[in-house]
């Protein structure tokens, strides 16, 4: 009877177990005093409490940290580096707090959570590369430059200028910091600021240094006296931003970089360029003058020229060769300090319209070597007529519409000399300049016949046989 009675009890005790194992799987709602971090999901079913958490953790992806970087603080989206979450498991393991396990679990979760309640910590994840190109593209645009120590020029005199630190973000450190704090101490009430690892960059020069810049090593001028006032305006802005550059030794110069943006804020204004082998306005035209005058006085210097291209056409202010273009990114002008001391660029225009940069540094070449240079022309292609007629006109009316232009190879060379003997002739550059159609136009209105065979020269773009239907015509008319 004893066996009978104790089979009986332990088989209504494994149905009550499975009985609330299975109420549980088919949607029991999470009992009261459950939290996933801050958020109460009590009596919230699976489906609710995951529908809350996913809006919870959207809030906190909101959120921001504070990040110091040297004196300026800025606040940072967990989102924006790369913190996700994924925390469904959370919400299965809720819903089991108090009905899964065995019955003396099930007391035992029920009694805890009347007393103290059960909160589950939430996770997330980190991405390193979002943090890394967050810290590049947000926290490095507060690095201050050094400004290396500079000189002007007054008068014909030198004065010297101190420099000042600069502060640099030190990127790596930065990267390390913020994923460590994300991943091992962020709290969704954090308020402090997490300070970024900087560096403090030590200007370049001294007075000791720059004192050494005190000869002439190159100078050039071209006149711009033909120019407009807009074009003029251009040249002089051009020559403003690169007055008082200095150099040091193995630094090098970007002309394009130097004189743009090309604004009316900056200096500019519309003017004359060339652009695909025709003359357009643009703004800032004319500034291929500046650095045209700079390349000339740079060969004179002997500086290292490491990117220069001609015009597409030639240019009246300098000879075949001697010019140096500049247009958007796919033109510079550039040269490095290839001295062993610092150098300081001078340039100015004048009353009469002329400019000039003038380079100077420490004189080491010997004193009884002199250079030159020499513009040989290899060959050049005349300008092609164009034949076009005007049927608003009449026969007899015949007009140069462009003059047109030859095009040219050209190659520029230094001519080296030692107590006036001639001891090296060094091919500096090759330059293809592109010719222009020279374009005339007839006038075809009036006979019939006579405009019928002057179209007919004109389709043959025959010059002379035009010329001479216009001579047999205008008389008969």
């Amino acid at each position: 009877m004893k066996k009978w009675k104790g089979s009986l009890l332990l088989a209504i005790c494994l149905l009550a177990m499975t009985s609330s194992m299975t109420v549980c799987a088919a949607g029991e709602t999470i009992l009261k005093g459950v939290s996933i971090d801050k958020l109460d999901v009590s009596g919230m079913t699976r489906e609710e409490a995951l529908a809350a958490l996913e809006s919870y953790e959207k809030n906190l992806g909101g959120q921001s940290i504070k990040l110091g970087i040297g004196d300026n603080v800025i606040e940072a989206k967990l989102s924006d580096l790369g913190v996700t979450f994924d925390n469904e498991d959370l919400v299965d393991e809720a819903i089991g707090v108090g009905h899964a396990g065995n019955i003396v679990k099930r007391y035992k979760d029920q009694k805890d959570l009347q007393h103290s309640g059960k909160t589950f910590p939430l996770s997330w994840q980190t991405n390193e590369n979002t943090v890394r190109a967050y810290v590049e593209n947000n926290c490095t645009k507060y690095d201050k430059k050094a400004q290396n120590a500079s000189l002007t020029r007054e008068n014909g005199a030198f004065n010297f200028v101190a420099g000042t630190e600069g502060l640099e973000l030190n990127v790596d450190s930065a990267v390390r910091t913020i994923s460590d704090y994300l991943e091992n101490s962020w709290t969704s009430d954090n308020t402090e600021v997490l300070n970024l690892e900087t560096q403090v960059t030590e200007p370049e020069g001294s007075a000791e240094e720059l004192a050494n810049i005190k000869d002439l090593l190159g100078s050039f001028t071209t006149s711009f006296s033909t120019s407009g006032s807009n074009r003029c305006k251009n040249v002089s802005s051009g020559a403003s931003h690169i007055n008082g550059t200095v150099l040091y030794p193995g630094e090098e110069f970007s002309a394009y970089e130097t004189v743009s943006p090309f604004t009316e804020a900056n200096g500019y204004a519309m003017a004359g360029s060339y652009l695909n082998g025709e003359v357009v306005d643009s703004m800032g035209g004319g500034i291929c003058q500046v650095s045209t005058t700079l390349y000339n006085a740079v060969l004179r210097a002997e500086l290292n020229v490491t990117e220069r291209s001609p015009h597409s056409m030639t240019v009246h202010y300098v000879d075949l060769s001697e010019d140096a273009a500049i247009a958007g990114t796919y033109k510079d002008f550039k040269f490095v300090n290839s001295t062993e001391y610092p150098i300081y660029i001078e340039g100015y225009t004048t009353s009469d319209k002329k400019i000039t940069f003038n380079i100077y540094g420490k004189e080491t070449r010997d004193k009884n070597r002199t250079i030159s240079f020499e513009s040989q022309m290899v060959s050049e292609t005349p300008a092609t007529t164009i034949l076009q007629e005007d049927a608003g006109q009449g026969i007899g009316y015949k007009a140069v519409s462009s003059k047109g232009s030859s095009g040219y190879v050209a190659e520029l060379y230094k001519i080296v000399k030692v107590n006036g003997v001639e001891t090296d002739r060094i091919k500096v550059n090759k330059s293809t300049y592109k010719g222009t159609n020279r374009v005339v136009t007839y006038g075809t209105a009036g006979d019939p016949t006579l405009s019928e065979n002057l179209r007919a020269a004109i389709a043959a773009q025959d010059e002379a046989l035009a010329d001479a239907n216009i001579a047999a015509a205008v008389p008969a008319q």
